[in-house]
C-alpha cells in the first residue's frame, strides 16, 4: 500500500460548494452575450471543469473570441460578487484539521485561477489548513488538470505514489492518473458515482469523515 504523506483537495464540489455564485456567473455571462438563459439545474454539470471548456460547449463554439469574452463577463461578476457566493460543506473544516494533525501536507489544486481560489479559501476560512493553493493563471495556464497536477508534483518535491488527489469531477482522477497519482472521488460534491468509476477512481468516499479515515488507514499501512 502507498503511504502518503500529501493530499491534495480541489476547490469547487470537494471543499465548498460554490453552486450559487459558478450558476450566476454563467448566466449573466450568457445573458450579456444574448443566448437563451438555461435552468440553473442543467447548468450545475459546468461545475468543475475548466472555464473556457464549459463556455465552448455552452456556446456550441470554438471560437476563440467569443469564449473569451464569455470568459471575461463571467469574470467579472464573478470577481465582485460570485467569489463570495460559497458555502463550506458539512464536515469538511473537522476533515482536513484532522488529516492536518496528522501531519500531512495538505495543499489545495483547483483549476479555477489562484487570483479567485485564495480569496475564496480565506473567505470561508480553510485558507490556514493548507501549506500552499496552486491555481491556474488567468490566461489558462495549467487550467488541465493534468498539467496542473504535474506542476504540484515538481514544485512540492514529492513523488507521485505519496501524494493523493480528492476530487469530484472526472478532471479530478484523469489528471491524477495520468500522473501516478492516487485518485480519490468525493461524493458529497457534483461528479456522480458512475462519473468517477469510469474516469477510473477506485477510491471513493461518501463523506469528509470516511475522506480522513481512509487517508489515515493508508498512511499506516
Amino acid at each position: 500500500m502507498k503511504n502518503f504523506i500529501s493530499v491534495f483537495f480541489d476547490l469547487d464540489g470537494t471543499l465548498c460548494d460554490p453552486r450559487e455564485g459558478i450558476v450566476r456567473c454563467l448566466k449573466y455571462a450568457l445573458d450579456r452575450l444574448g443566448y437563451p438563459a438555461s435552468e440553473d439545474k442543467d447548468l450545475e454539470c459546468y461545475i468543475g471543469p475548466p472555464l473556457h471548456e464549459s463556455f465552448g460547449t455552452l456556446l456550441q463554439s470554438s471560437d476563440a473570441q467569443l469564449i473569451a469574452r464569455a470568459v471575461e463577463l463571467y469574470r467579472r461578476r464573478f470577481a465582485s460578487q460570485g467569489i463570495f457566493e460559497n458555502a463550506v460543506y458539512e464536515g469538511v473544516e473537522d476533515a482536513v484539521d484532522a488529516l492536518r494533525r496528522k501531519n500531512f501536507r495538505l495543499c489545495v489544486v483547483t483549476s479555477k485561477p489562484s487570483a479567485f481560489a485564495t480569496p475564496i479559501l480565506e473567505h470561508i476560512g480553510l485558507r490556514k489548513y493548507f501549506d500552499r493553493v496552486y491555481g491556474s493563471e488567468l490566461d489558462g495556464t495549467r487550467a488541465d488538470k493534468s498539467a496542473l497536477i504535474a506542476h504540484v508534483l515538481a514544485e512540492e518535491r514529492v513523488p507521485a505514489a505519496r501524494a493523493v488527489m480528492v476530487g469530484d469531477r472526472e478532471h479530478d482522477v484523469r489528471g491524477a492518473l495520468a500522473n501516478g497519482v492516487t485518485p480519490v472521488g468525493a461524493l458529497w460534491g457534483y461528479g456522480s458515482r458512475g462519473e468517477l468509476r469510469r474516469a477510473g477512481a477506485s477510491l471513493l468516499c461518501e463523506n469528509p469523515a470516511t475522506l480522513v479515515a481512509l487517508v489515515s488507514a493508508r498512511q499506516s499501512d
